[in-house]
């Protein structure tokens, strides 16, 4: 890894997108865009990301991204941009961020992490398996919520807690997706005591464990689920119920009231002894046209300029 020292001293190391070998160093090149996003006013993590870059051509093994289920749609955009941009290949692997996690540090080989939260890659941070964890990207929990069935932010506790209602949440602790309806159900117990016992019982955990069922391509599996009537209302990212709403007419989502309102902040780290191309890819997640990608997606982009 290059010394702040040396860095700072040293032509700066730039991203040409004309030129396929990826990286030229020199120091009258011209900044590449996720400069004015990520290098002025760097944050700690971001200089040591940044500072591990070094020039190198495309290499013949694709970088591994392992990212959260809720990320596919984003980053195979990303991935594809990158590609076009770089020629260097990405090889992803999406799915449960506790599990990927678990996956990783058993041995599993892997590049670069995107989790769908922070814990997660502090965790392998913390245990010398990854560098420092950014904040890349942020998200919401959101109800999905079967046609016909009326329901708004201010009757939704009430309708989780209907006995008739069947509510669909993914796994905690396999799925960050789970944790964070356990977490809107600890906020219920605040508004209703006895809440979080009911909701937690009656929770029917349809996905992110090891034999949850898979969507067909080009479908979410939370909409798939609501659809074939497994639950009347699924807390998921709003991202994902945006997704199922395009491909389910009639499926509604419904925002949280303030009161019960959970966020997700999702982390990004690479894994020790990564490719520099991995690197390189983690910055383009982090640069102005990564970000755009997020954002397009629905997800609140921190590092985009305002």
């Amino acid at each position: 890894m290059v010394r702040l020292q040396t860095w700072l001293s040293s032509p700066a190391t730039a991203y040409d997108p004309a030129n396929t070998a990826g990286l030229r160093s020199r120091r009258d090149a011209p900044r590449p865009r996720w400069w004015t996003t990520v290098g002025l006013g760097l944050a700690a993590p971001v200089i040591i990301i940044l500072l591990a870059m070094s020039n190198s051509a495309v290499a013949s093994e694709p970088v591994l991204l392992h990212a959260a289920g809720s990320l596919r749609s984003a980053l195979t955009e990303v991935a594809s941009a990158f590609e076009a941009a770089s020629g260097q290949k990405v090889d992803a692997k999406y799915g449960p961020s506790g599990t990927l996690k678990d996956e990783i540090a058993g041995g599993m080989r892997a590049e670069v992490f995107a989790s769908a939260n922070m814990e997660h890659p502090q965790a392998l941070s913390a245990a010398g398996k990854s560098g420092p964890v950014v904040l890349f990207a942020r998200n919401r929990l959101c109800a999905l919520v079967r046609p016909g069935l009326a329901v708004e932010p201010a009757t939704l506790l009430d309708r989780m807690l209907d006995p008739n209602v069947k509510l669909g949440t993914s796994t905690p602790r396999a799925d960050p997706s789970g944790d964070y309806a356990w977490e809107m159900f600890r906020k219920a117990d605040k508004l209703k005591p006895g809440a979080f016992g009911a909701l937690e019982q009656k929770a029917l955990q349809l996905t992110g464990g090891p034999n949850a069922p898979t969507a067909p391509p080009g479908r979410t599996i939370y909409g798939v689920l609501v659809a074939e009537g497994k639950a009347d209302i699924f807390l998921t990212y709003c991202t994902g119920a945006i997704e199922a709403r395009k491909q389910n007419a009639g499926q509604q989502i419904v925002a949280l009231a303030d009161e019960l309102a959970v966020g997700a902040d999702y982390g990004l780290t690479v894994l020790t002894r990564a490719s520099p191309q991995a690197y390189q890819f983690a910055m383009f997640i982090l640069s102005v046209d990564g970000q755009r990608v997020l954002a397009r997606h629905g997800f609140a982009a921190p590092l985009l300029p305002p």
